[in-house]
């Protein structure tokens, strides 16, 4: 990471303004994260010199644009040690590319009696596709339940998981409490008894090294938005012979290889899950941002926030007015923090500090089976990432300390 981290947010211009006359502090990157200059720049480079249509076309601004599509796919490819480019398939995002898994190789290989397992922290990107699968093929959806720190139960995990188990879908990260997921242990289960594993990289990917081969996952979705992508653009990793023998998602152009009157047949992969025209800048500008990351250093990257982590974890679960959600250890941690002031609904939290220019969410996050298991409607999370500094921290703590104050008779009747 750059030493001076000031010089990393200023390729961050954004950041660079007031909020309810207060310096921004943005930490609602588990959301969607800021683009740097350097993704800007790549957008409007290819607007403005290279934008044309992929592939098919034989002029040259064509042929610049099919290059700097299938670069950022090679870029992918190295980015998360895929075996080749054809096992990358570029979507409109990581629930695009869940939707993709369950409406072609759910539904050609579920059937009655069957059993998917999923654990009960998933995004409802995870969740729903694999809950309408299993109502439209009369299968059964299991829960792997959490632990009382919020981590998952690998108990409950190997009791879930048997001979019936079709698949398995697990985040990698947790997008509410930070829970690191043993994804490796899981994919071995899963292997054992017949299973395929389909990972949610989401939260995973812009955080900290991933090597989809060393987890040998069949499966691994992720987003580009979270990582300082565009919005958009998208990601699905899968193993070939499983993608080979997978049906088409979508129909159109570009998908195919010879189309008759009354039959039709499909191009290659990765081609074949990619019907129409795609995001084509969204994936130059995912190109840019798997760059920036890598000139970072992803170890770096997962080091950085680690250090916030360190700093501000601790501090949430010493103040008992404050209920911290997820494991307590840091070391166990993504900068993704859900927390409750005691007494207060979490949207006052977060329009409280939003009113002292500090960014977090509040809400469902997108995981109601998660809140309805923790006894919860809502918690405010707050999100780090690389541009965020131990001043945000600090303007975090400053700013739920105003809030207190401000809100102290109803947290007094609260205790």
């Amino acid at each position: 990471m750059k030493t001076d981290i000031s010089d990393l947010r200023g390729d961050f211009p954004i950041l660079d303004q007031l909020v309810n006359n207060e310096p921004l502090t943005y930490l609602d990157n588990a959301a969607t994260a800021q683009k740097p200059n350097q993704v800007v720049a790549a957008l409007t480079h290819f607007y403005q010199t290279d934008n044309a249509n992929v592939h098919r076309g034989v002029h040259t601004l064509a042929e610049r644009a099919t290059a700097a599509y299938e670069d950022a796919r090679h870029k992918v490819t190295h980015f998360i040690n895929a075996a080749e480019p054809a096992e990358v398939i570029f979507t409109k995002g990581a629930t695009d590319s869940l939707n993709l898994v369950a409406s072609t190789y759910g539904e050609a290989n579920i059937e009655a009696g069957d059993e998917i397992v999923i654990s009960i922290m998933e995004h409802h990107s995870n969740l729903i596709p694999w809950q309408q699968l299993v109502l439209r093929k009369h299968a059964t959806l299991k829960y792997i339940e959490l632990t009382p720190t919020g981590e998952l139960d690998m108990t409950d995990a190997e009791t879930k998981i048997t001979d019936k188990t079709k698949i398995v879908a697990v985040a990698h990260a947790s997008n509410v409490m930070g829970t690191v997921n043993p994804i490796a242990a899981l994919t071995k289960m899963a292997h054992q008894h017949g299973a395929i594993m389909v990972c949610d990289g989401a939260q995973a990917v812009p955080h900290m090294p991933v090597d989809v081969q060393a987890l040998d996952v069949d499966f691994y979705a992720f987003s580009g938005h979270k990582m300082m992508a565009p919005t958009g653009i998208g990601v699905l990793y899968g193993k070939r012979d499983l993608l080979a023998a997978m049906p088409p998602y979508q129909f159109g152009g570009e998908m195919i290889n010879f189309v008759h009157r009354y039959e039709s047949t499909w191009n290659e992969l990765p081609w074949k899950f990619e019907a129409g025209t795609q995001n084509i800048a969204g994936a130059v500008g995912l190109g840019a941002a798997i760059d920036y990351l890598e000139n970072l250093g992803m170890t770096n990257v997962q080091a950085h926030e680690h250090q916030l982590v360190n700093s501000l974890l601790p501090q949430l679960t010493a103040d008992r007015q404050i209920e911290v959600y997820g494991p307590h250890d840091p070391a166990r941690h993504t900068g993704v923090i859900a927390f409750n002031i005691k007494g207060l609904h979490p949207h006052d939290v977060a329009t409280a500090l939003d009113m002292e220019g500090v960014a977090v969410r509040a809400g469902h996050h997108c995981a109601q089976p998660l809140m309805e298991t923790l006894g919860l409607v809502a918690t405010a999370r707050a999100s780090l990432y690389i541009y965020n500094t131990q001043d945000d921290v600090d303007r975090l703590i400053r700013a739920l300390i105003e809030t207190k104050e401000f809100f102290s008779h109803e947290l007094i009747k609260a205790e």
